[in-house]
């Protein structure tokens, strides 16, 4: 077994791959915050919509599954997002237990305008397309292996 040596003070905080991830996250998060504001978008509904681009209709729970939210987190995204016209909800016809969630016209018409953000974001970045996509490999297998 490899022993794993954390220099002399393994909680400095600027050594937290936690601490790097939470600050990541928010500077990332509030570059898409001026972005999505003109459409009334939140970044957890824009995460809906490009979920349902990959793949619609979808249940609520594949949702869930797809962008590990658990179906109360989920929910009031889902209602918003209905109420601003992007979606429809309703009970699957197979099984009353289910809903699905379907884009409307102007979901999908949405998407068009939405493409042009991940450029800005990455302008906003200033890294190099490579570098971020060896980091999002990096997170995928940060993900795995909390998953």
């Amino acid at each position: 077994m490899t022993t794993i040596d954390l220099g002399p003070d393994p909680l400095a905080l600027d050594r937290q791959v936690c601490f790097a991830l939470s600050l990541a996250s928010r500077s990332v998060i509030a570059i898409y915050r001026p972005l999505l504001k003109p459409y009334g978008l939140t970044h957890p509904q824009y995460l809906v919509l490009l979920a349902l681009w990959d793949k619609a209709p979808r249940t609520v729970k594949d949702l869930c599954e797809t962008l590990r939210h658990d179906p109360a987190t989920l929910s009031p995204l889902l209602k918003r997002l209905e109420v601003l016209g992007y979606l429809t909800r309703e009970r699957s016809r197979s099984d009353e237990r289910a809903l699905t969630v379907e884009l409307t016209e102007a979901g999908r018409e949405f998407r068009k305008e939405a493409e042009k953000i991940p450029y800005r974001v990455v302008e906003e970045l200033g890294m190099d397309l490579a570098e971020l996509e060896q980091l999002h490999a990096a997170l995928g297998r940060v993900l795995a292996a909390t998953a």
